[in-house]
């Protein structure tokens, strides 16, 4: 009786829907439903763009979008974008005018050395003036360069892709992990002794690596398949490229007002798809440390991973803190900290191209359902292909180079450098601070100096700098200036100090942009609204560029 009620039951509802459904055209009736259907996955696309890109961001986006379809209105931009990304290129365009396109018909023999010292002479005078850039003090063909440019000429032919054949060059990049690992506490029972990893061609090599391999293992450990990041606003490039790469949302959180990680903005948006949080020591915009051991406790208590960058200091923070620098916690001693990346070919004075990424534990670096770092192939007809890093094959002669560095400087090679820049450094901070226009952002942890200005156009400083031969950088939010310390700034110090001081002196006198200077771009793309139209601008810089 029962299974004739609710029979019953449903006879009679489908009677009375097709009842009220007949006053409708079928054509309606399989329409109907699909165009439901394609609005909700437009609102639903609005949402997750609303959500990813900030409510003002989408709707000045939307705005842009919508008057580029008007045809005069598109044409006007792109020819002032045009104009913008002339100015940006400074005349590159006749530079590459005569610029070999084809293989000379005749070889030049042993002649081509002749034209590389004729080509290298174009280039700008960039010692002691630039801003980074080169690290090794004095002259490119003297002492320390001298070294690893034999080291690195002697071992130039070699791969370590091919370990029975190479054996040299492979013991040498597990020396310099081995190396760089116990500077930041692989010895210490804090990092429970099974730090590991591989040598790069730099830190963003190296980033990518601790964030695919992040990712990876998250997924492993939690079945995380939509993968989320959270990094400060002052954490490098490298991530947004990770990002873009390996498909992971990234969240990317404001500073706090020391222009460190905010630890807890960060939290707030972390959830059940986060498999990664980033740390810098120092960040590179401002030089300053975020605090890593609040991050790390953080990571541990969530339960996902953290990846301190350390491509500036990793060869600078461990020697300070033995020369009495007060540095906070850093490295694997702190719990929480999965991943660090370092850069030898900066303050550890190797050739460039190379850089570390380490891990707290084999685990974490390899899994065999799906690798991580490791690239495992077993179905290829060329033979079983396994590969450490995304490059194949590499040059053993940046693994050479890297190890002469090390070598030869040494524990008090690298104590004597880190003394002097991290005096320059403090000369340089207390010489902006008495010039007024200027004031220091934030409070620099090691040797990157990072200045602005209340009263005067930063850019237009820059301008001026530029002219006299100084390369600095040029940074935005706030708009200010850096100059990132190297063994090159040591005996041109009071040189520096003494133009800057001229070139704010300048500004103030005579306000306005130079001809041909980049102030007014720089400044534009400051308060441009549409991001989306400065990523166009970049884009179609690099684009004629290369």
């Amino acid at each position: 009786m029962e299974y004739f009620s609710s029979s019953s039951v449903l006879i009679s509802f489908r009677n009375r829907v097709n009842s009220y459904l007949s006053e409708y055209e079928p054509i309606l009736l399989v329409v109907t439903p699909l165009v439901a259907l394609f609005i909700a996955s437009v609102l639903h696309s609005f949402y997750n763009y609303v959500q990813d890109k900030g409510f003002k961001s989408a709707l000045i986006g939307f705005f842009m979008n919508s008057i580029k379809l008007i045809p005069f209105v598109k044409n006007y931009i792109d020819a002032e974008k045009q104009k913008v990304v002339d100015k940006m290129q400074s005349g590159g365009k006749s530079k590459r005018d005569g610029w070999q396109t084809e293989l000379p018909k005749v070889g030049l023999g042993g002649h081509v050395i002749d034209k590389l010292k004729e080509e290298k002479e174009k280039d700008v005078a960039w010692q002691g003036k630039c801003s980074g850039t080169v690290y090794i003090g004095g002259n490119d063909s003297e002492r320390h360069f001298s070294l690893i440019n034999e080291a690195y000429s002697m071992f130039a032919h070699t791969n370590p892709l091919h370990q029975d054949v190479f054996q040299s060059v492979v013991r040498f990049e597990a020396e310099v992990v081995a190396m760089t690992a116990a500077l930041l506490g692989s010895k210490e029972k804090a990092s429970g002794g099974q730090i590991c990893g591989n040598m790069t061609s730099g830190g963003t090599e190296s980033i990518l690596l601790a964030v695919k391999t992040s990712r990876d293992y998250m997924r492993t450990k939690k079945g995380i398949t939509k993968p989320e990041m959270i990094i400060p606003e002052s954490a490098h490039s490298a991530y947004d490229k990770a990002a873009q790469y390996f498909n992971i949302k990234l969240w990317r959180v404001p500073v706090n007002k020391e222009f460190q990680a905010d630890v807890k903005a960060i939290r707030r948006f972390v959830n059940r798809n986060t498999i990664l949080i980033v740390g810098s020591a120092p960040g590179f915009p401002h030089g300053i440390i975020d605090p890593i051991e609040e991050l790390g406790e953080l990571a541990s208590s969530m339960g996902i991973c953290l990846h301190v960058d350390l491509c500036l200091g990793g060869f600078v923070l461990p020697f300070a803190r033995k020369l009495g620098y007060p540095v906070p916690p850093f490295d694997f001693s702190v719990e929480g900290v999965t991943s660090i990346s370092v850069d030898v070919h900066k303050y550890g004075l190797a050739p460039k191209g190379t850089s570390t990424v380490l891990y707290r534990n084999h685990e974490i670096r390899k899994v065999v359902a799906y690798g991580h770092q490791f690239v495992a192939v077993t179905e290829w007809s060329g033979g079983l292909y396994i590969s450490p890093t995304i490059a194949g094959s590499r040059p053993g002669g940046l693994s050479a180079g890297a190890w002469a560095a090390m070598m030869s400087l040494g524990l008090e090679g690298y104590l004597q450098n880190t003394r002097e820049i991290m005096e320059v450094s403090k000369q340089i901070q207390k010489g902006i601070k008495e010039i007024p226009e200027l004031f220091i952002i934030g409070r620099p942890d090691m040797t990157i100096v990072a200045f602005g200005s209340n009263d005067i156009d930063i850019f237009e400083v820059y301008d001026i700098m530029s002219s006299n031969g100084w390369h600095l950088n040029a940074l935005q939010r706030p708009n200010s200036l850096h100059i990132c310390v190297t063994l090159q700034h040591v005996s041109v110090v009071e040189d520096f100090l003494r133009v800057l001081k001229e070139a704010v002196q300048t500004v103030k006198a005579n306000p306005g942009p130079i001809k041909g200077g980049m102030a007014p771009i720089y400044g534009a793309a400051g308060k441009m609204p549409d991001r989306g139209m400065v990523h166009d601008l970049l884009v179609d810089f690099m684009d004629s560029s290369c």
